[in-house]
Parts: C-alpha cells; sequence; structure tokens
C-alpha cells in the first residue's frame, strides 16, 4: 500500500499536478443501469497545450485551472445498451450494434433528454461534463500529449479505424476482432490513472459549455461562454488521425447534430448542484424539441 501511495505521489508532482484531495471509500458509484462513476479529486492543472505540441491547434491557449470540488465521472461513454434501457428502441433506430458499443447519432439536445428521463429515475443527479472538467479527468495527472505519454499507436486508443480518410490502425484491429468504419466496445482499451476509459478516442464525447476562447487567467470551474455557435466536443474518434486523440485537442458542432462519430458520457451527483446544468435558454429548449 505504502508504494502505491508513493508511486502515485510521485506521478502527481512530476505531472505539474496538484491535488487538494485524495481518494476514499466512496469513490466508486454504479446505478441500477450498471452506469459505473468513478471520483475525481478536487485539484488544479494546466489546461489547453504548450507552443512546443506539434500539433497544437488555435484555441489550445495553455492557462490554469481549479476544480474546487471532487466529482463522479462515468467511468466509460454512455453504452448503446444503457441509452435503450432510458430512450427505447425506434423502429428506425440508426444505433446499430451490441449493447457494448458506444451509443452514437446522439445530438447535444438528444444528450439533454437522456439526461432528464434518468434524473426521474431518483438515483441522484446526471449531466454532461464541463469542457474543463473533461480535460482535468483525461490528464488524471498527466501533462503529456496523452495520459500515457506523447506518442499514440493502435494498441492504446480507437482511431484510425475509417477506410476512406485514416486507415492506419485497421489491419491492426482486425487481428484483434474489430470491425473498420465504427468505434469499438467501451473498456478495449486500458484505462488512464483515474480508472476513466476511451477518453482518447472511440467516439467525440460533448460536453456541457459552448465553444470559445480561454480566459488569459487562472480560472476556477469554468462553464465556458454564456452562448455560442456550437457545443464542445472532445476526445476524438475511431473516424480521424492519432493527434484528434489528444488531451488538449477541442472540437464543436452544432447542439443539433447527429454524428455516427459523438458519444457522449455523464457527470453523477447524489445531491442538486448549485448550478444547473440541466436548464437550457428558451430558444434551445425549442431546438430541442425539433432536433437536427
Amino acid at each position: 500500500k505504502n508504494i502505491k501511495t508513493l508511486a502515485f505521489g510521485f506521478l502527481v508532482f512530476f505531472g505539474g499536478f496538484e491535488l487538494k484531495q485524495s481518494f476514499s471509500a466512496d469513490r466508486i458509484f454504479k446505478n441500477r443501469l450498471g452506469m459505473e462513476f468513478v471520483r475525481i479529486p478536487e485539484g488544479s492543472f494546466m489546461m489547453g497545450s504548450p507552443v512546443s505540441d506539434p500539433f497544437r491547434s488555435e484555441g489550445e491557449d495553455l492557462h490554469s485551472v481549479m476544480i474546487t470540488n471532487s466529482f463522479y465521472l462515468q467511468t466509460t461513454e454512455v453504452t448503446l445498451g444503457q441509452w435503450r434501457a432510458v430512450m427505447g428502441k425506434g423502429w428506425f433506430d440508426p444505433r446499430k450494434g451490441e449493447i457494448t458499443m458506444p451509443v452514437t447519432h446522439v445530438s447535444w439536445h438528444d444528450c439533454h433528454r437522456f439526461i432528464k428521463k434518468l434524473n426521474e429515475k431518483g438515483e441522484g443527479f446526471y449531466r454532461l461534463p464541463t469542457e474543463a472538467e473533461w480535460e482535468y479527468a483525461a490528464r488524471a495527472g498527466s501533462r503529456s500529449l496523452y495520459f500515457w505519454g506523447d506518442v499514440i499507436d493502435c494498441s492504446k486508443a480507437m482511431f484510425g479505424n475509417n477506410n476512406l480518410k485514416s486507415d492506419q490502425c485497421i489491419p491492426y484491429n482486425r487481428m484483434k476482432g474489430l470491425l473498420p468504419n465504427m468505434p469499438a466496445p467501451v473498456k478495449t482499451y486500458f484505462p488512464n490513472a483515474w480508472g476513466i476509459y476511451d477518453m482518447h478516442g472511440n467516439v467525440w464525447e460533448w460536453c456541457y459549455d459552448w465553444f470559445g476562447s480561454y480566459p488569459r487567467e487562472q480560472t476556477a470551474d469554468p462553464r465556458g461562454p454564456s452562448s455560442g455557435a456550437g457545443k464542445v466536443r472532445r476526445g476524438g474518434s475511431w473516424f480521424g488521425e492519432g493527434q484528434s486523440c489528444r488531451s488538449a485537442n477541442r472540437a464543436f458542432s452544432h447542439p443539433a447534430t447527429r454524428l455516427n462519430t459523438s458519444g457522449f458520457r455523464l457527470v453523477w451527483s447524489p445531491v442538486p448542484e448549485k448550478f444547473d446544468f440541466t436548464a437550457i435558454p428558451e430558444k434551445e429548449a425549442a431546438k430541442e424539441q425539433d432536433g437536427p
């Protein structure tokens, strides 16, 4: 036990990451649908990418962020089985595959319809993670391009599985029994230091925030701008190149967009939070009913 504690302390100290609180016995929550959540400790980190990042793009300005409260993040993307258990299955549902596959073809608004029904089940309160929470959890104490280091290969994440654009991982994936042109079942790849799977690759994940410029000064618990043209998506997917899976990489789409490369994971809380992440402005609520 002491050796493990020292090893984790070494990772945190030399990763340039500050923890304010350690894990406790209640670090895991699992609901009746089998959705598992792990408690992410409060702390601070450097969000964005340094100028030395060879794949750095506009909008990744490096800045300090404080996460002032611990939160529970789903260990996997929401699966097709979990989606169907809450939303049912329509006759013309485009979502095909095994129940362990991440659900796709979901808009940001679809995510909130799912959240609304899930919250009605009386097992706490669910929401999308903020962009800062997402990157903080994806890094799990690391400062490298990916949580394991600066180089990605086909054994570490699902990317390059598209025979029309980026096919470098198709031969490897076939050897592992994974089909091309689709994501992998959740938990196919090893988790990060906090026990979270598929933060790099597989499917893009919707976040709560509108996409916008980062603040220049240190900030605490940011939730993005008050409006915008698109909602943040993070993590890369099976469709694209490995560099799109970097911890700092950012993307966005209109909140009514449904893509076969996009899914989501949730944050859970046992009690209502001070900020209502499920409240949607009136004009956005109208779009939510109309769909894409």
